[in-house]
């Protein structure tokens, strides 16, 4: 049997690339328990299990068996892992299982699901959310809760008399406040909250009680390490209409006292994690009055309450995710800078490395997810430019092992065209950074097609790692496309400066930085100016629109997802903050300006080919915005289609129906094909 040579990457490959989430290190440091996603080609959709991975480079072990069993959550003892499964309920619901082996055992039948497990610290009982409203919570309150299901045939009739029911009340749905819909589904006046729920040594659960209430929501509880109190965090006004800001740090005592707000205005406050001592908070937090055009900083308090003292400020990065240290000394957080992604560490006042923090998993690749262990043992899913996911840990001694190898089969199948990474100048002088891929029998002799791709956010971070869009990147190469992408101005990674530059000015701000790194190739020569196409998602697909709209370089462009009218994205989407943020007022006191940055505007100069590509239940950008953009140009008459993806929200690319997914890329790149190819 002889051994063939490698192939090209395929939009098909879609379907056997798999990737890591969630990773939590034991308590004895032994394993790491992480949840691996796949994909079922044949259900059209994924299975999540959660295996347990020796940190010793030793065996990989599957520990469940449903089709979506995730969030693994160890006790202290280290015995049983917690984790949320749909194998008998679709809304989810938390089971325990043993470690040394078993079945798992269901612990909630919450009738609207339930998610989030915490173990207190003595293991003896799970806080957890649920979503309820006014009325479910009143009959809660009248002890009217009904018992659980006695067997599989009543927990089915009574999950499908809960639906009919279910569609009932909402038929028609009544808004009353603002957002009221996210992701791809509607609140439906329920707000989450947080349980509690004993975990017994028999099999009968015990009856769960519910520690908050109102109309508010509340975050994933977190214990105290007294066990007297968790801590989360809810919205601070029921009326501020808003989807992010608002938030503050909650105490949720245990001995039946109200919940009280542990921060004050100003900013709002998000993933609270008490120190290992109990006497200091750290949480992660975000200035109000520059929501979404700031990063996010580590701030501590006193577990009393009081004055934030930042922790992070002076690094100017933004973080995505942080745990203590084991000693209590500082913290290690995760975050971007320069297209990678990685984890460092910083102590807290008073200790050497207050404001002299070191970089304890570096190198060119994207750290997504980080767990710290109870000796400092540090366990995390990373990507970089040759391997797009895998689970590493970095051991006390500072020594780092890789765990798994999920995709190998296929990579070792494939060529894995190398990211180069280019910087170039703007037209101000200002240096950016890109990367690009080549086709695998690359001749710089020969003039190719460029394809051009713009990531969204505004404020995030492309990086060779970045895993979602890891093997569409390879994939166009793969297809005879020179592949450019860049970080223009308004990204995460570079520093508050270069992410704020773009406020109150999209488009004109950014799309500059673009071009240049366009111009750049060209010069190199192998590039056919002739044959240049452009594409990009979310604010992606609004830059795509805004470049066709003011430069007819392009022969023709894909937008995704975007949006294209300033003033009807702030009406209808559930972020429309955003806008308010990024511009600095209403729709109703900045009409001109916000018409004038809007693709929209600007549609009557388009020329280039255009295909949309949108979600019908996208709720981040309307589909509203693709049809506006569609019909003006149809009605004059310009070269434009649009493709609607049905139950499909705004994270189609990521996390979408496999078979959506794949036709999303292979339509990407056969509008390609037609008009740089032919």
């Amino acid at each position: 049997m002889t051994n063939q040579p490698p192939g090209r990457f395929t939009i098909d490959d879609l379907y056997e690339l798999g990737w890591l989430e969630d990773p939590r290190l034991s308590p004895d440091g032994r394993y790491v328990a992480v949840v691996w996603v796949t994909v079922d080609r044949v259900g059209n959709g994924y299975r999540r299990h959660i295996v347990l991975v020796a940190t010793d480079g030793g065996q990989i072990r599957r520990f469940t068996r449903g089709k979506q069993d995730r969030q693994p959550r160890w006790s202290p003892d280290g015995r049983w892992i917690a984790f949320v499964s749909n194998r008998d309920d679709e809304r989810g619901q938390i089971y325990i299982i043993p470690v040394d082996g078993g079945e798992a055992r269901q612990i909630t039948s919450h009738p609207n699901g339930a998610s989030d497990p915490a173990w207190s610290p003595d293991g003896r009982y799970i806080a957890f959310l649920a979503p309820v409203n006014a009325e479910e919570q009143a009959r809660e309150d009248a002890g009217e809760t009904p018992p659980p299901p006695a067997d599989a045939w009543e927990a089915r009739r009574s999950r499908e008399q809960r639906q009919h029911e279910e569609e009932m009340r909402v038929d028609p749905r009544v808004i009353t406040k603002l957002p009221y819909r996210s992701g791809t589904s509607y609140f439906d006046d329920r707000r989450r909250h947080i349980y509690l729920v004993e975990v017994t040594d028999d099999d009968q659960p015990s009856t769960p009680r519910r520690l908050t209430s109102g109309d508010i929501h509340y975050s994933a509880p977190v214990w105290m390490p007294a066990g007297d109190a968790l801590l989360s965090t809810a919205t601070r006004d029921p009326e501020a209409d808003s989807l992010f800001a608002y938030y503050d740090v909650m105490c949720v005592p245990l001995d039946g006292s109200s919940p009280h707000p542990l921060t004050s205005s100003g900013f709002s406050y998000f993933d609270p994690r008490p120190s290992p001592d109990g006497t200091q908070i750290a949480f992660l937090r975000l200035n109000e009055s520059r929501l979404l055009g700031e990063g996010k900083r580590v701030a501590i308090i006193p577990a009393t309450g009081g004055e934030p003292h930042d922790l992070t400020a002076h690094t100017d990065l933004n973080v995505e995710q942080f745990h203590w240290q084991p000693d209590g000394q500082g913290v290690l957080f995760s975050a971007g800078w320069r297209g990678d992604a990685h984890v460092y560490q910083i102590g807290l006042p008073g200790t050497p490395t207050y404001r002299n923090g070191a970089t304890l998993v570096g190198g060119p690749r994207i750290v997504s997810e980080f767990d710290v262990g109870r000796d400092g043992t540090i366990a995390f899913v990373a990507g970089s430019a040759d391997n797009p996911c895998d689970l590493f840990v970095r051991g006390a001694d500072g020594q780092e092992r890789r765990l798994t190898a999920i995709n190998e089969r296929l990579l070792s199948q494939r060529i894995i065209v190398p990211i180069e990474e280019i910087t170039y100048l703007a037209p101000d002088g200002s240096e950016v950074q890109g990367w690009t891929l080549h086709p695998p029998d690359f001749d710089p002799a020969q003039r190719y097609p460029l394809a051009v791709y713009i990531h969204g956010g505004p404020h995030i971070m492309w990086g060779p790692g970045f895993r979602s869009m890891w093997h569409e990147w390879q994939v166009a190469a793969a297809r005879g496309y020179v592949v450019f992408f860049c970080n223009p101005r308004g990204s995460e990674g570079y520093g508050e400066l270069w992410r704020d530059a773009i406020r109150g000015n999209w488009g004109e701000a950014d799309a500059p930085d673009i071009l240049a790194g366009i111009d750049a190739l060209v010069a190199r020569g192998y590039i056919d100016p002739e044959r240049i196409g452009v594409t990009g998602g979310s604010y992606g697909g609004y830059m795509t629109a805004w470049l066709i709209g003011h430069d007819d370089r392009f022969a023709c462009a894909v937008a995704a997802r975007g949006v294209y009218n300033l003033l009807t994205q702030h009406s209808t989407s559930d972020a429309h903050e955003l806008i308010e943020i990024e511009f600095g007022g209403f729709p109703w006191e900045l009409y001109e300006e916000l018409w004038d940055h809007s693709p929209l505007a600007h549609a009557h100069k388009i020329k280039t080919p255009l295909l949309l590509l949108h979600s019908e239940l996208d709720y981040r950008v309307p589909i509203s915005e693709a049809e506006q953009l569609f019909a003006i140009l149809r009605r004059q008459k310009k070269v434009v289609e649009l493709v609607r993806y049905p139950r499909e929200g705004h994270e189609l690319t990521r996390s979408g129906e496999p078979r959506h997914r794949a036709d999303h890329m292979r339509r990407t790149l056969e509008w390609f094909d037609r008009y740089l190819k032919e």
